[in-house]
């Protein structure tokens, strides 16, 4: 009986060897990658508001500080240079309204408040390099103007972007101290 096992498990052996061989997997599709996605282009600049008094208010806060010669009242974003200041020249009665800004030679200034409009020569400063100053009288209206209109006025300079500002009780101080 035990000359039988081989006998046996030969042909066992024998037929194992015959089983085909598995069937090779299929290869997958290939990955199509989906384009690469471009994002969507940016909204187109707002229009500027029709009204000057809906426009965004220019980052800032005002604060006040005597000088020999006046007061000033600074207009700008803190730790940062003032955009706008206001001074007192108390020797001319003048109030110098002087931005951030460059240009070569004097550009009109257009100060806009809720009753008046007027339009200065405004100089460059410092060789023209960082600000731009415009005199106006101590007495002229367009300071009283300022001081009350309805929260709000803007300066607009050629080339430059136009700054609008609060009415706050700085602005009024600066322009008592030089009447």
């Amino acid at each position: 009986m035990k000359a039988l096992r081989p006998l046996v498990a030969l042909p066992c052996m024998l037929v194992a060897c015959c089983v085909p061989p598995a069937p090779e997997p299929t290869p997958s599709p290939p990955v199509q990658r989906a384009p690469a996605q471009t994002p969507p282009p940016p909204p187109p600049p707002s229009a500027p508001p029709a009204n000057w008094m809906d426009a965004a208010q220019t980052t800032g806060d005002w604060s006040w500080r005597q000088t020999s010669g006046g007061s000033q009242a600074l207009f700008g974003a803190p730790g940062m240079a003032p955009v706008l200041v206001l001074q007192c020249s108390r020797a001319q009665s003048q109030v110098l309204v002087v931005r951030s800004g460059a240009a070569t030679a004097p550009v009109p200034m257009r100060i806009l408040t809720e009753s008046q409009t007027k339009t200065v020569s405004a100089a460059p400063d410092n060789g023209g390099k960082s600000s731009l100053v415009a005199a106006i009288s101590a007495r002229d209206p367009i300071l009283d103007a300022m001081a009350i209109s309805k929260g709000r006025f803007a300066v607009e300079t050629g080339g430059q972007s136009t700054i609008y500002v609060p009415s706050w009780p700085e602005v009024t101080r600066v322009i008592e101290d030089c009447r």
